[in-house]
């Protein structure tokens, strides 16, 4: 069995998690003394997370309806 969220469920965590993690981003950077690349490689890495969980279809976002995934194919 394979957890799979629903597509509105999956959006929205995607934009809760977006905003989260620019929030703390933001806080770290803030308070401490951070280059470039760490910056970087610190956000970097949060995408990956996310990327990963759409690539094993944990997560299935349908983008809030802006792209149609169902149209007929002549």
């Amino acid at each position: 069995m394979k957890l799979q969220v629903s597509p509105l469920i999956s959006d929205i965590i995607i934009s809760v998690y977006i905003l989260i993690t620019l929030y703390i981003r933001f806080e770290w950077e803030n308070s401490n003394r951070i280059s470039i690349p760490q910056s970087l490689a610190v956000g970097l890495s949060f995408i990956v997370f996310i990327w990963a969980l759409i690539k094993l279809k944990v997560l299935n976002p349908n983008w809030f309806g802006l792209f149609n995934a169902n149209k007929s194919k002549p």
